[in-house]
């Protein structure tokens, strides 16, 4: 730790050092990690993560040159981590559109979007709307259709793009239509 001086490996000293450095960046530490994890207990145990894993660096007596930009790495990587290991709830088409019981009005624009995204589908070329539809539509992943088509996954992946910014601006222009006065 060279942001402080040496540690002093007697227990007391080196007790005092850790918690000298866990009270002077505690603060700074938790607005942090605060301002990328909106729930705050989340945000507590990757706080309560990366102080465990300075005492586990010097129990082990791990050399950490800057204290501070070590434990605010640390911190980046928790939270990456954690993000990683929430899967997102897959988003259904069914919680876009707005309900048949809202009212004709409603029912109406139901019925023009889902043609609109039917049509945008159709006119996308082939290889697009393949990835498309596989990966979005039946659920089935890069690997899988990888496998089955011979194309490469950044292949697949570079299609599937292209065919979200081609349906975006598809039906951006039917929503502008539905929503001028």
């Amino acid at each position: 730790m060279n942001d402080t001086p040496r540690p002093d490996r007697t227990p007391t000293g080196h007790d005092e050092q850790l918690a000298d450095v866990v009270s002077r960046e505690q603060s700074r530490l938790r607005s942090f990690i605060r301002r990328r994890v909106p729930d705050p207990s989340d945000a507590e145990d990757i706080l309560q993560d990366v102080f465990h894993a300075l005492v586990e660096a010097n129990r082990l007596l791990m050399p950490i040159d800057h204290v501070t930009g070590w434990l605010f790495r640390v911190a980046r990587n928790r939270i990456i981590d954690l993000f990683r290991a929430r899967t997102p709830e897959a988003l259904e088409l069914e919680d876009l559109l707005p309900s048949p019981e809202a009212g004709p009005e409603a029912e109406y624009a139901r019925a023009v979007l889902l043609e609109a995204l039917e049509q945008a589908i159709a006119e996308l070329p082939a290889a697009q709307r393949d990835v498309f539809v596989g990966h979005e539509l039946e659920g089935r992943s890069f690997k899988e259709m990888a496998a089955a088509t011979g194309v490469g996954v950044n292949t697949l992946l570079s299609r599937k793009r292209y065919a979200v910014l081609r349906l975006r601006e598809r039906l951006r222009r039917t929503y502008d239509d539905m929503t001028k006065p």
